[in-house]
């Protein structure tokens, strides 16, 4: 095994870390760690497959980062327009 597989074992292990955590309710999906670890995991899973290329894995690892990006920012935005509204 080189080092890219395994940097490929640690994304997965990031990715299932994450899933475990969120299901036994240690993390909640807007939980920074949460959306770190699935960070990592991708870009883990991504490295890995520069040496041992396979498209359909390379599609669905971009998509994922990309939707977990896109979900927490989208977080933070609607966090952060919350905090600017004074109640009366």
């Amino acid at each position: 095994m080189g080092l890219a597989d395994f940097v490929g074992l640690a994304g997965a292990f990031f990715y299932l870390f994450a899933y475990a955590l969120l299901q036994l309710r240690f993390l909640t999906i807007e939980d920074g760690r949460y959306t770190l670890l699935n960070v990592l995991g991708g870009v883990a899973l991504i490295y890995s497959l520069m040496w041992n290329f396979n498209i359909g894995s390379l599609i669905s690892q971009v998509a994922w980062l990309i939707f977990t990006i896109i979900g927490y920012t989208r977080f933070l935005m609607e966090k952060r327009r919350k905090a600017r509204v004074v109640p009366v």
